[in-house]
């Protein structure tokens, strides 16, 4: 019992009552048909994945996830969403035949397969080392010397999927 759960049995235990939640909330997801509901399903899964970084020790980067995917990502799907003025609900040319959604369904079953096997072959022998703090001034120094130019491009993407939904929004 003690290989399964190892040293952190309270840390397992946050981990899994985090993970069920949103991983029900990812389904719901891709499977509801309101697409304010999915964006709303989305928040709980970006707050999942901040809860998992506290429970990892790592409330920098929690306080960052919310920030910026919860605060600003989701507002701004959100809003893109209200300003195309999307259809809610059911949507005959939008909807999928049975036989496209089985072949969806295998497809995610195929990559999952795959992703899985992935993770396992490449990870199966590496151990994390002990320390896992880091200081705010490593993580800043980290994002404006060594990831600048993916943090500008991740800027620069935002600015355009807000001016995209300006003009989606503008092309009455």
């Amino acid at each position: 019992m003690d290989a399964v759960w190892g040293d952190n049995v309270a840390q397992n235990i946050a981990f899994y009552a985090i993970a069920i939640p949103m991983v029900v909330a990812a389904l719901r997801v891709v499977t509801t048909k309101n697409v304010v509901h999915a964006a709303l399903y989305l928040v709980v899964v970006l707050l999942g994945v901040a809860a998992q970084f506290i429970v990892l020790g790592a409330e920098f980067i929690a306080a960052t996830q919310v920030l910026v995917y919860v605060g600003a990502i989701v507002v701004l799907l959100l809003f893109g969403v209200m300003l195309t003025r999307a259809r809610l609900g059911h949507d005959a040319e939008v909807d999928n035949e049975p036989a496209q959604r089985l072949a969806g369904g295998l497809v995610a079953v195929v990559l999952f397969a795959l992703m899985t096997f992935a993770v396992f072959d490449q990870w199966q022998d590496v151990t994390l080392p002990e320390e896992r703090y880091q200081s705010v001034a490593v993580v800043s120094d980290s994002i404006f010397s060594t990831y600048l130019v993916p943090f500008e491009a991740t800027s620069v993407l935002l600015l355009a999927a807000l001016i995209g939904a300006i003009v989606l929004a503008r092309r009455d």
